[in-house]
């Protein structure tokens, strides 16, 4: 949206040179009345009153001549706009975004932040909400945003672009999502991010402000142009209605007419050049006949355009609805548009009459009955009471309605006839009214019209009529008018202002008895204004007048009064911004020593007759005899500067309807090309002083223009150089240069995030082509400097030389993040840019980081030794580095490897050491306490080994031999770590067995199985703590030395498992010892069966052979339970079940065969039977396999225990009470 107030302040104009405009002296009397005054400054002690009277009107005189110019090129631009045949509005011109300013610029921080802090409903996950983290820290934070909005070269487009690259690089690194395409998450980004930008605002709204907004960058209609330029010059409305009518900009005879002759000025013009020799200074001297031979090409290039124009085209303005002021100019309007019709003017009257006496009536019988009738003319009769002719009085009131503005009422006075063939009462007297809503509402006494035979001459009657003006009747009134298109003759007529709509206002006249307007005048574009009187016209006395492009009302009222109220009530109308002001109220105010209204514009019209010969000899002043280039400099100045302030990110580029209007005027007025594009860089460069951004295509385009016109390649066709163009060409190229060095040094703040997009390439390429190299390294070697200087000045680090060494180096880690983020940010938004030397990048790069170097050695010189707070550092520089193609292994990497190169080998040698008497110290006091996977020592061993090498990994070494060197030292380490560990445990293993008891009593402590635990966990540990990468070549020795390790281990948990289950083997020889003194033919056996034979006649003896299976089947069962609840590895513990199983059932078999002559007690039998039984039902349970439990010695056993039985059975009467082996394979079953 274009700004009125914008092109109004001189502040934002860059400083205007003095033009040696050559201006006819126009005569004004009065030169306070064509100066806006502004505020008096105050008085200086130091000054006298007279030299500062002087300075006063010096001053006055200067904006005088400053407004006179102006009022000159706008003639001119008008010319222009009227009837154009040289020039079309461009249609294949970017769109130009809108730009954003402070205010929007924080409620866009609040939005975002509001989001990160949780108030909105938005629904985000993490990784959406790190990236508008780093979008607000990184970008709405940045000063250069600031900057870059303050400079008007930021839109809402480029933050989204911003934030659209920030994501495409996040969501690149993020890992695959099956059914989840990384488009599909970048689209939802993408509409969260605009819902956040948007925030509450309401989307209608916005998109109707915007297409408003836009409508300025599409094609304008003459209208809107007319009130563009307006703007740029500072030309009020009124000034532009007067100039427009006087210049007759829609009569398109006079138009052409005033070409034709400007034209032919121009070619003599050129005979008077040719004639008396008075040429420009060219740059050689046998230009000046090729001078006059372009001056006639060019007039004739204009003559063949005119002759190709149309003879007729349509200047009829099209009447459109009513503007506001805010969107007059921003609304194309419709082309389907009608004017107002008489029939849609409707008003409607409230009258009331009341009839109160009436006076003379005197040749009438004092009984006689008399009454009155009222009527509105066209409506209904109404009739009042009776009375007696000696006392006619009623107070009688009568209401009607009409749509007449100016209504005809009938009132009469009506005696009763009381003859027999009268047919109606006589008619005493009648009066007709004409009432307005201006007329007296109070009671009057009217004079009565009576027939030529009364006697009553002087009969009156009192009424009141009183008429309410409708709410859509802002005024009327009887006014003198005369006009170009409606009331064409000077007469009195009745007036009245309508409201027809909010926005449509009408002055309408009107007959008597006539509810339709005779004529109207719909006030749209109408400016009103007092006026002086004009000459020829009889009738009326104070004038006031309504000026419109191509129309111009004159209207005279009475008296002051009544012309005030007139004005006032068409000022509200017509919505104008300048108030007109009665010249009585100027009068008083000059007479009293004050100047004019101090905010009122210029009104030309209120001008005296002097003043007016003065604009008339601004109109038709000789175009030829103006120094175009002077103007068209000060023109295109203007409308840049109003270009630049507007509410578009515009960059230096003009809109559609300023580059057709500057293009007509240089084709029209002959404005060289050279000249034209000198000025234009000019004032860019200003602007570009200035910190406003621009776009270098446009430098670019201008440059290469006045560079191949000055060398002679004629761009244009214009063979002959000046040598002002010259020299001006010459001027602006060093200030071009200067800027664009500034420009690449401080290419990060001129540049910010890369935008404007493409801005910095452009850049480049304005440079001269031999030596842009040499002057693109310069200025980066510069901008190392600058960027580090602005870099430090950001961090505000505060820890000095006397800081504290923890201190210091946490500034320079927050130093060192930084310094990534800008080159991270110049490669992803400048290096495009120098693709064409991405050396020269990398060494601005080097250069950078060496600044950084300095205070980075520094602090870490201040470390105390054997301290390992610096290698954070170290992996922050070293990750970005690595990732970097150019920067990698380079200088600045080379120095960081090589500091920290030592402190890796010490580190690693102190942990060696460490871990190695932790060992010693663990095993000595350990309690073998299950910690986890294992016991306290070694889980504190491989946490550490783990940990360490974990850490070496995340150095992520870049120098490939050193990072295979560490890889290969961690695990040799690690071996020999693994090997002490397991030969402690082993040690401690044996010595816990050989204290352990050998009887039923004897239960698997926690701590063997806390043991066996630590050399599984060893085992587990070998894999990842031991093995090298197997992308690394393993040379054979390395390999015979891991496979050492594993059957290091695999041999300690072997023999381990022996020695436990040669201790289950023994409790179980135990039992079998004692089964031996059963043996048949032993004195003992005897002595035994007797004794047991003979307690059983007194009392209950326990089963034989049950107490001791009994006991030996507990001890079984609880060492499984102990075995598979605290072994972590199951596969171990079934290593065990099996070498238990089978060397039990070996045990009991060659215990039998050693007996196969003999034939087995009875307590043996039973004995056996329940353990060989109970240990085939519980061995199964706990998952030993059916190929381990029939093996050859069980079935043995079986078969063996199942022939004692059999043969027990029969020779003894007793037999076995129960148990047999049958019982067993039943419950097998």
């Amino acid at each position: 949206m274009l700004d009125p107030s914008s092109s109004e302040s001189e502040e934002e104009l860059p400083p205007e040179e003095n033009p040696s405009i050559k201006v006819k002296p126009v005569k004004i009397s009065n030169p306070e009345k064509v100066t806006s005054d502004k505020r008096k400054p105050p008085d200086s002690p130091g000054l006298a009153p007279a030299d500062d009277d002087k300075s006063e009107q010096e001053r006055i005189q200067k904006e005088e001549a400053d407004r006179k110019i102006k009022l000159q090129i706008y003639v001119f631009v008008l010319r222009c706009i009227a009837y154009p045949f040289n020039a079309k509005q461009p249609t294949d011109m970017a769109r130009r975004q809108q730009k954003l300013n402070k205010q929007q610029l924080q409620a866009i921080k609040e939005r975002f932040h509001a989001f990160l802090r949780g108030e909105t409903q938005i629904v985000a996950d993490e990784a959406f909400c790190n990236a508008i983290r780093s979008y607000y820290e990184g970008f709405l934070k940045s000063e250069r945003v600031a900057r870059m909005v303050q400079g008007g070269g930021c839109s809402a487009n480029d933050f989204r672009e911003v934030f659209k690259k920030n994501i495409e690089r996040r969501v690149r690194s993020l890992p695959e999502i099956d059914g989840l395409s990384k488009e599909t998450v970048l689209s939802s980004w993408i509409t969260k991010y605009d819902a956040i930008y948007r925030g509450d605002e309401d989307m209608r709204r916005h998109s109707h402000r915007s297409h408003l907004s836009a409508v300025s960058e599409l094609i304008l209609s003459k209208e809107q142009l007319y009130e563009m330029f307006q703007q740029i010059l500072g030309i009020k409305k009124f000034e532009h209605q007067l100039l427009y009518n006087a210049c007759q900009l829609d009569n398109v005879d006079e138009q052409a007419a005033q070409i034709r002759r400007e034209l032919d000025g121009r070619l003599q013009l050129a005979e008077k050049i040719t004639r008396e020799r008075r040429y420009p200074k060219f740059v050689s001297g046998d230009m000046e006949a090729l001078y006059t031979e372009e001056l006639r090409a060019s007039v004739n290039l204009l003559m063949a355009n005119l002759e190709s124009q149309p003879v007729a085209k349509d200047f009829k303005p099209k009447i459109k609805p009513k503007l506001t002021p805010m969107n007059s100019f921003l609304d194309m309007g419709e082309e389907g548009d009608l004017p107002l019709s008489k029939s849609d003017v409707v008003l409607s009257f409230t009258l009331e009459i009341v009839i109160m006496e009436v006076q003379g009536l005197k040749s009438m019988a004092p009984n006689k009955i008399v009454y009155c009738t009222m009527e509105v003319e066209g409506g209904e009769k109404l009739q009042t009471d009776q009375a007696e002719a000696s006392r006619p009085q009623w107070g009688t009131q009568g209401d009607f309605t009409t749509t007449h503005p100016l209504p005809v009422v009938k009132v009469k006075l009506f005696t009763e006839s009381t003859g027999v063939l009268a047919l109606e009462d006589k008619e005493l007297g009648r009066v007709l009214l004409n009432p307005t809503t201006n007329g007296p509402k109070a009671a009057e006494l009217h004079k009565m019209v009576v027939p030529k035979s009364s006697q009553d001459s002087e009969l009156k009657i009192k009424l009141a009529v009183r008429m309410d003006k409708p709410p859509n009747m802002k005024h009327s009134g009887y006014l003198y008018a005369l006009g170009q298109r409606v009331w064409k003759r000077w007469k009195r007529r009745y007036f009245v202002l309508v409201q027809v709509s909010q926005y449509t206002f009408a002055m309408c006249s009107y007959r008597e008895k006539k509810s339709e307007p005779q004529e109207l005048m719909q006030l749209e574009g109408y400016t009103v204004d007092y006026s002086d009187p004009q000459p020829g016209l009889q009738g009326g006395r104070m004038f006031f007048s309504a000026v419109k492009e191509g129309d111009q009302v004159v209207f005279a009222s009475d008296d002051e009064q009544d012309r005030v109220l007139w004005v006032q009530a068409m000022y509200r109308a017509t919505g104008q911004s300048y108030k007109p002001v009665a010249p009585t109220q100027n009068q008083r105010q000059n007479c009293r020593g004050g100047g004019p209204q101090r905010d009122a514009p210029v009104s030309l019209l209120s001008l005296e007759r002097t003043q007016r010969q003065g604009v008339e000899e601004l109109i038709s002043a000789d175009p030829c005899r103006f120094d175009h280039a002077s103007l068209f400099r000060l023109l295109q100045r203007h409308t840049l500067t109003h270009r630049m302030n507007d509410s578009f990110s515009c960059l230096g580029w003009f809109s559609p309807g300023q580059v057709f209007v500057l293009d007509e005027y240089c084709a029209r007025y002959g404005v060289r090309g050279c000249h034209r594009h000198l000025c234009y860089l000019r004032d860019l460069l200003e602007f570009m002083e200035k910190d406003m951004m621009v776009d270098p295509t446009l430098l670019h385009y201008s440059y290469a223009f006045c560079a191949s016109h000055v060398n002679g390649n004629k761009p244009d066709g214009m063979g002959t150089v000046t040598q002002e163009e010259k020299e001006q060409f010459e001027e602006i190229r060093g200030r071009l240069r200067t800027l664009l060095e500034n420009q690449i040094v401080h290419f990060r703040y001129c540049f910010p995030f890369g935008r404007p997009e493409g801005a910095l390439k452009a850049t480049l390429s304005l440079l001269e082509r031999d030596e842009m190299r040499k002057l693109v390294q310069k200025c980066l070697e510069k901008a190392a400097f600058v960027n580090y200087s602005q870099l430090t000045d950001y961090a505000q680090i505060e820890a000095t030389s006397q800081a504290a060494p923890a201190k210091r180096l946490e500034e320079t880690m927050r130093l060192g993040e930084l310094c990534m983020d800008v080159l991270q940010q110049n490669d992803e938004h400048h290096s495009e840019a120098f693709a064409w030397w991405p050396e020269v990048m990398t060494e601005h790069a080097e250069i950078f980081l060496s600044l950084y170097t300095v205070d980075m050695d520094a602090t870490l010189h201040v470390q105390p030794p054997d301290s390992w707070d610096s290698f954070p550092l170290f992996q922050l520089l070293n990750n970005f580095l690595r990732t970097d193609h150019y920067l990698c292994n380079g200088t600045f990497h080379k120095h960081l490897q090589e500091h920290f190169i030592p402190m890796v080998v010490r580190y690693i040698d102190l942990m060696e050491s460490s871990i190695a008497q932790s060992i010693h110290r663990g095993f000595e006091q350990e309690t073998w306490q299950s910690v986890n996977n294992g016991s306290s020592t070694s889980e504190d061993l491989f946490w550490k080994l783990d940990a360490l090498q974990i850490f070496v990994m995340d150095l992520h070494w870049p120098e490939p031999e050193f990072a295979k060197h560490l890889e290969q030292r961690l695990k040799l380490m690690a071996s020999d770590m693994v090997e002490a560990c397991v030969k402690r445990t082993k040690a401690a293993f044996h010595s816990k067995m050989q204290k352990a008891s050998k009887s039923t009593d004897f239960r698997v402590s926690l701590s063997v199985c806390t043991m066996f635990n630590v050399l599984m966990d060893a085992k587990r540990q070998c894999s990842k703590l031991c093995v090298l990468d197997q992308g690394q070549e393993i040379d054979q020795q390395w390999q015979q030395y891991h496979s050492k390790i594993d059957v290091l281990i695999d041999e300690a948990i072997k023999e381990m498992i022996s020695t436990l289950v040669s201790k289950f083997v023994a409790v179980l020889d135990g039992i079998l010892s004692k089964l031996s003194r059963y043996d048949e033919g032993t004195l003992f056996s005897s002595i035994l069966s007797f004794t047991v034979k003979a307690a059983a006649k007194y009392v209950d003896v326990p089963t034989p052979g049950t107490d001791v299976a009994d006991t030996y089947i507990t001890f079984v069962r609880q060492n499984q339970d102990i075995l598979r609840d605290h072994v972590n590895e199951e596969v171990y513990t079934e290593k065990v079940f099996d070498q238990w199983y089978s060397t039990s059932m070996k045990a009991v078999c060659v215990w039998l065969t050693d007996r196969l002559d003999l034939q087995l007690h009875v307590y043996q039998l039973k004995t056996l039977i329940k353990i060989v039984k109970k240990s085939y039902r519980d061995f199964r349970l706990q998952g030993v396999l059916d190929g381990t439990l029939n093996s050859k010695n069980y079935e043995t056993v079986y078969n063996r225990l199942t022939v004692e039985e059999a043969t027990l059975s029969v020779s003894a009467s007793e037999g076995l009470q129960g148990i047999s082996m049958r019982d067993s394979d039943e419950e097998e079953g």
